[in-house]
């Protein structure tokens, strides 16, 4: 991934450009935050959103770790892309593959909004912490990385999913009749949406580290557009852009998804008064599933550039191989390939499963 050269001239007056994303609520809000950026730079241009839902958005019943697709969430709008239907789409980083399909690249990161998790009790709790909870108490959340570590520091604690967008799982957190003790999402879409009312801690390591790319919007375009590479490369935050590049490298050398129990903290340190080079700080973990077995991995490390970032994802997920992350993934992977065949097996003699109809779209887990 390279970051495209500044433009040597803005786009010519009147060309109307096309953005696709997802149709959530939060999704439009990063959205509309990637259009007003543009339209400050080039207010003769014309910037169209299209919305629409994806196959996670469609599918409110499939656990979503069970589904096969690491492109859940961007799948159907790179397809317009592709077609030329769209110019750029914008996404949650979080939520994009590292492995991107032929003819589309990454153009454009933006500046990160506050990367950690947020731990949100149910209205009117008198618990502040994750620790404060009593045995038995039910936390929501559908992501495996979230749930990992959650049981690795509070064993104590239960697990249940909690699928829908924000404001459905709040909807959920706060009625008299759910499970739930406390939910756990991601503070950024909660500071985006104006709900920062309802944090009642962040989380952050040593209790639980964030999504790779968790904070960050990311403009996704065709390889081969110049002109649109050069329109949206100005937005790029050069530490943001590194410390996810070093991340997005981790999580690619690990040959991990949304499934898979992988935590990053990163930070970027810029160049000092005396003159040494700018740094990178990270820690990485893989946890099992149920939180009993865990490798974590920190260093201070150069960054002179991207390929350097690059380096520096692929040297810590080599590490975190070297203590016995591999074998935690293989385990993982071979449970999970166990549930996919009972699941198809049983599938195969039961009807489908109701789809829920209409409602608000989905959000991602890690939302």
């Amino acid at each position: 991934m390279s970051t495209p050269a500044d433009p040597a001239a803005p786009p010519a007056a009147g060309k109307v450009y096309r953005i696709g994303t997802r149709s959530s609520r939060l999704a439009m809000i990063q959205t509309n935050i990637v259009r007003d950026a543009l339209l400050a730079r080039h207010p003769d241009a014309t910037f169209e959103i299209t919305a629409m839902k994806t196959m996670g958005d469609k599918d409110k019943v499939t656990a979503l770790h069970s589904f096969g697709a690491k492109s859940l969430w961007t799948m159907e709008l790179e397809a317009l892309l592709l077609d030329g239907e769209v110019d750029l789409i914008v996404h949650s980083l979080k939520d994009m593959p590292t492995q991107l399909p032929s003819g589309c690249k990454i153009g454009s990161i933006l500046e990160r909004e506050d990367p950690r998790d947020a731990l949100v009790m149910k209205a009117g709790s008198p618990h502040t912490s994750l620790a404060d909870l009593p045995p038995g108490s039910v936390v929501g959340t559908s992501s495996v990385r979230r749930g990992a570590q959650i049981l690795k520091q509070y064993p104590h604690l239960k697990l249940e999913n909690a699928r829908g967008n924000v404001d459905t799982r709040l909807r959920k957190l706060d009625d008299p009749a759910s499970p739930y003790a406390c939910i756990i999402l991601a503070a950024a879409g909660l500071i985006r949406m104006s709900l920062t009312h309802r944090i009642t801690a962040y989380l952050s390591s040593p209790t639980l580290l964030h999504a790779v790319g968790q904070g960050a919007i990311g403009i996704e375009i065709r390889d081969n557009d110049a002109a649109v590479a050069s329109l949206v490369a100005p937005l790029t935050h050069q530490p943001t852009y590194l410390c996810c590049l070093a991340e997005r490298q981790l999580m690619r050398t690990l040959e991990g998804g949304c499934s898979v129990p992988i935590g990053v903290e990163t930070k970027y340190i810029p160049i000092a008064a005396d003159g040494t080079s700018d740094k990178i700080e990270m820690r990485a973990s893989v946890s099992a599933v149920d939180g009993t077995k865990f490798v974590e991995v920190d260093d201070v490390l150069d960054v002179d550039g991207e390929g350097r970032a690059e380096e520096i994802g692929r040297t810590m997920a080599q590490r975190m191989l070297d203590r016995g992350a591999g074998a935690i993934l293989a385990e993982i992977q071979k449970n999970k390939e166990e549930a996919e065949a009972a699941q198809a097996q049983a599938s195969a003699t039961a009807p489908p499963p109701e789809k829920a109809a209409g409602g608000a779209d989905e959000e991602p887990v890690d939302v």
